[in-house]
């Protein structure tokens, strides 16, 4: 039987999203909908990347960005570190990735940049990080 799995706030807990793929008991049937916030929090957010990336090769995955996603991004392509984002879980984030090669952070920002901003499946189902009341331009959200 295939299901259909959503799973959000990870917030770099590698131990507890291992934790939940096992209790779900998922199979190579099962679509695995991420709903963002995979970073921040926990001191495990370069390997909850390193993970997802390599389950998407035999998994069907779908990945949401959620806000923490998008500042981990920005960090990741421009350097930039708000402190909203450092208060709030971007500083443990950034020393999970203080062994990281040039190479292996480029990987991972690849990852950040094809995630969607919301998705549609084909029972016409939405599946969003958070609020639909805006209006989403690329990955920058316009309020009306």
């Amino acid at each position: 039987m295939k299901r259909t799995l959503a799973i959000g706030d990870i917030h770099g807990g590698f131990k507890a999203l291992k934790q939940v793929l096992e209790r779900a008991a998922v199979t190579e049937n099962d679509t695995l909908i991420f709903l963002g916030d995979y970073v921040d929090g926990w001191s495990e957010s370069s390997e909850v990347i390193r993970f997802l990336i390599d389950l998407a090769e035999k998994q069907e995955c779908i990945f949401i960005k959620g806000n923490h996603d998008a500042w981990t991004e920005d960090w990741l392509a421009f350097g930039k570190s708000e402190d909203v984002w450092l208060f709030n879980g971007g500083k443990s984030t950034v020393e999970s990735y203080s062994d990281f090669s040039l190479e292996e952070l480029e990987v991972h920002l690849e990852f950040f940049q094809r995630m969607k901003n919301y998705y549609v499946d084909d029972k016409n189902r939405l599946f969003i990080h958070a609020g639909y009341s805006l209006v989403m331009v690329g990955r920058f959200f316009l309020l009306f």
